[in-house]
């Protein structure tokens, strides 16, 4: 028996999805005629309180269209140093937007707005000009980690006041809002432009929304487009993120119930080390002394468990829908044999 826990991005379809998918009225998104994507993109929009929305193949390429959309050549964008836009989007902050990064080291990859003030380049031919300041909520390589609304307030009066547009690469935000009870609006409130990932713990087979005002998603289009990214019928896939929004929300907390499960699990192994503070559906995990990723990723794979390195020292175990209440009772049993 496979125990899959590499990535929240494994998930199938559900039959309710699958239903949703081949039922939905189709057309095509590049002339903006497919009826099911315009809904997506009214329904996503209206949920964050945000002008418009845009419907596209990857959270790395909405992350990589805002990045675009929002900066000028030569400015640079200021973000973690644990952030997904700069560890595992290709080096496409350089690639697609010639813009540099000015990296900082956040708690769990959480910064704060004195970080951020102190990050701003000052106003001098010589300095890299700072055009973006880019949050992740989850975070990801944070284990998971949430940012207090208190936190996100800040930063975002900070960079209102200073004319610095605000990105939160939201890829995994349902989770947050499910933990902390904080609402779709206050994040539209807070951000110039969010992404949302409807093909991680809410189980779409593909598809992220960028979300910003009417002239900011203009923008984005034609960056989707240089990017090779419009769609055609891409209704049959619209459909699966609106059943998502629908249907897969709450039941996060499942997910994020039964990654504090194997947090504790973990934590009484005498081969690990510390489990990083579970917050939502990412357990990290680092191995004790000189233990290895390398050397023990292949072992609990050999017993059916999925796991990710995350690190020389650190490996990753993703819950999520396709992951129920016996899957964990066998991951604990297989596990303990290590």
């Amino acid at each position: 028996m496979k125990i899959e826990l590499r990535s929240d991005t494994l998930t199938l379809p559900t039959e309710g999805m699958r239903d949703a998918m081949f039922s939905a009225p189709l057309g095509d998104d590049v002339f903006g005629e497919d009826p099911t994507v315009n809904a997506l993109q009214v329904k996503v929009a209206q949920m964050f309180g945000m002008e418009d929305a845009l419907f596209c193949p990857s959270g790395t390429m909405s992350n990589q269209m805002a990045i675009s959309s929002h900066i000028s050549k030569g400015q640079e964008v200021i973000c973690d140093e644990l952030s997904h836009i700069y560890l595992y989007e290709g080096g496409g902050i350089m690639a697609n937007a010639g813009a540099s990064v000015k990296l900082l080291k956040g708690d769990l990859g959480r910064l704060t707005k004195a970080q951020i003030q102190a990050a701003i380049s000052p106003d001098d031919i010589h300095a890299c000009e700072s055009g973006l300041v880019s949050l992740e909520n989850t975070m990801n390589k944070g284990g998971g980690s949430i940012y207090e609304a208190t936190d996100l307030q800040e930063i975002s009066d900070f960079c209102k006041a200073s004319k610095i547009p605000l990105h939160l690469d939201g890829a995994r935000l349902f989770n947050a809002l499910v933990v902390t009870g904080q609402r779709p609006t206050e994040f539209g409130s807070w951000f110039d432009s969010i992404s949302i990932c409807l093909s991680k713990g809410l189980g779409s087979p593909v598809g992220s929304v960028l979300i910003g005002n009417k002239a900011f998603i203009k923008k984005a289009r034609r960056v989707r487009k240089r990017l090779g990214g419009g769609w055609r019928q891409a209704g049959l896939l619209a459909a699966a993120g609106i059943y998502a929004l629908d249907h897969h929300v709450e039941r996060l907390a499942e997910d994020h119930a039964r990654a504090q499960s194997i947090g504790q699990i973990c934590a009484k192994l005498p081969w690990v080390n510390q489990v990083l503070p579970v917050k939502t559906n990412i357990v990290i995990i680092q191995l004790d002394g000189s233990l290895t990723s390398a050397a023990y990723v292949p072992k609990l794979t050999q017993l059916g468990i999925m796991c990710a390195p995350f690190g020389p020292q650190y490996i990753r175990f993703v819950t999520h829908l396709n992951f129920g209440d016996e899957d964990l009772a066998q991951f604990e049993k297989l596990i303990k044999q290590i």
